[in-house]
């Protein structure tokens, strides 16, 4: 690779110099060096291949030799090589449709990549590492944005601290664990951080809830001295991390699933976010119980997981299932287990819940319902948005899930609306939301149009007590105004916040 780059450096120098290597002094045998220099008489694809195998620093240098040069090697195409083959987190995909930050481009905007990917692709080398955090609903993964994987797992963040606990608190102490672990001072990088998915209905309480969850994050952070946060909901990194902008995440979570209808990266919640009363505590608890009854003896409960990890999968059809043998083995901590029927009667609560005692629901029933929803809402140009769906969570990674929700959907829902549905199982297992957020954190642009910085998390947070306070003043006023008449000057001459 040496030997070829400096070939090719010597055949520019000749060009720019203007020399020929030629001893033969008469004028009419002397030529005018060509564009390129040896390499001019190359096809342009067998050119372009070369320059693919010097790799993406080799390339910059050899633009600053010549214009001939520098014309080739800007070409977007052969970026968009280097991008898949040095960046492959969807990087493409990212600086296409993420790089502009939150509101979105439309889905047709989202074709082709802004200006040079040259220079996108120097400006990622740039970028520092920033901190990654998934909170989940059962545990917590954190890592570095150009990581592989996560540098590590422990409880989210919900479970420091008792209920009495203020929330700042729990926040404060769970983020302090992160950066110790990782040891890294907080004021170094930007973080991207997962926030769970709120599972209420639009009411003025659900929403209080949500921004108080989302301020106390920030809050936390920013008292830590991180000097900017970005802040997004699991379905949607979810969603990010299958390269999609729009469609329908599943999220299954610890103890709830949930059905988000995102369009443009913002969670449709006047739709409708359904949910079912089914996540992975629920799977386990079934899973043990069918163990106990069949007089499977086991110790912890963690062996109960991991046979659920290891042997459990969703059947296509469950009724022609029962009538096969579906006997397997798995060597756990605690010796060998054995396990039939049970493999697949855990995955099918999430379609039957009536087999685990649950009354709800079933996961079909709920996305289809969703997909209804968003049907008649008539939200975009293309109504086919929410014909994706990405799942998420480590029960959904249960074998054979993706294919019967898609099998179950075409059968619930009418042609105009089940055709075109495909439901994409969780691109990065467990860790789907995770590198949902390392997509974002390894942007070009980042941290930029998607962080908050703490002067801006301060001044929009003065800005909300303003309002409330103005909000206040307006209630008491209308009150007054209603009881006395008498009054009403008065109190607009001299009202305050209550």
């Amino acid at each position: 690779m040496a030997t070829l780059l400096r070939k090719l450096c010597e055949s520019a120098s000749l060009k720019r110099s203007g020399s020929n290597p030629n001893p033969n002094p008469n004028p009419s045998s002397e030529r005018a060096p060509s564009p390129l220099g040896a390499f001019d008489t190359l096809p342009a694809d067998i050119l372009m291949q070369i320059v693919r195998l010097v790799g993406p620093k080799h390339a910059a240098r050899l633009s600053l030799l010549s214009k001939s040069w520098r014309s080739l090697v800007s070409d977007n195409d052969l970026w968009v090589h280097f991008l898949h083959t040095h960046h492959p987190l969807s990087a493409l995909f990212a600086e296409t449709a993420l790089s502009s930050g939150y509101p979105l481009p439309t889905l047709s905007a989202q074709s082709s990549p802004r200006g040079s990917l040259q220079h996108v692709y120097a400006l990622r080398e740039r970028l520092p590492s920033s901190v990654v955090i998934d909170g989940g609903s059962g545990y917590c993964k954190f890592g570095w944005s150009k990581g592989s994987s996560p540098s590590g797992r422990f409880a989210t963040f919900l479970e420091f601290g008792n209920v009495e606990t203020p929330m700042y608190t729990r926040l404060r102490h769970f983020f302090g664990t992160i950066y110790n672990r990782m040891q890294v001072k907080p004021s170094s990088q930007p973080a991207v951080v997962s926030i769970p998915i709120c599972h209420y209905d639009d009411t003025e309480s659900a929403k209080a809830s949500r921004q108080q969850l989302k301020e106390a994050i920030y809050a936390a952070l920013f008292d830590m001295n991180v000097p900017a946060v970005c802040a997004l909901n699991q379905g949607t990194l979810a969603l990010y991390a299958s390269k999609q902008t729009s469609g329908i995440a599943v999220n299954i979570g610890f103890q709830v699933t949930s059905i988000v209808p995102i369009l443009n990266g913002k969670v449709m919640r006047k739709v409708g976010v359904e949910v079912v009363g089914l996540g992975a505590l629920k799977l386990t608890g079934f899973l043990r119980k069918q163990m106990q009854e069949n007089n499977i003896s086991f110790e912890s409960l963690y062996t109960v997981r991991t046979l659920k990890e290891k042997l459990c999968y969703v059947a296509a059809d469950y009724e022609a299932e029962l009538l096969k043998d579906t006997e397997a083995s798995f060597e756990a901590v605690e010796g060998l287990f054995t396990l039939s029927k049970e493999r697949f009667q855990t995955g099918e609560i999430l379609f039957q819940p009536r087999l685990a005692g649950v009354r709800a629901m079933g996961l079909h029933q709920a996305v289809a319902l969703c997909m209804d929803h968003c049907y008649s809402a008539e939200l975009a140009v293309n109504n086919d948005w929410y014909k994706t769906v990405v799942l998420s969570g480590g029960t959904a990674c249960l074998p054979g899930l993706a294919e019967r929700l898609e099998k179950e959907l075409h059968s619930a829902l009418p042609p105009y609306i089940s055709n075109g549905i495909r439901v994409i199982p969780p691109p990065f297992g467990v860790d789907t939301a995770w590198f949902g957020g390392t997509i974002i954190g390894s942007l070009s642009t980042f941290p930029g149009p998607w962080c908050t910085t703490k002067k801006q998390f301060r001044q929009k947070s003065k800005l909300n007590r303003i309002c409330t306070g103005q909000q206040h003043e307006r209630i008491e006023f209308t009150v007054n105004l209603y009881f006395s008449n008498n009054t009403c000057i008065h109190m607009f001459g001299n009202r305050k916040p209550l």
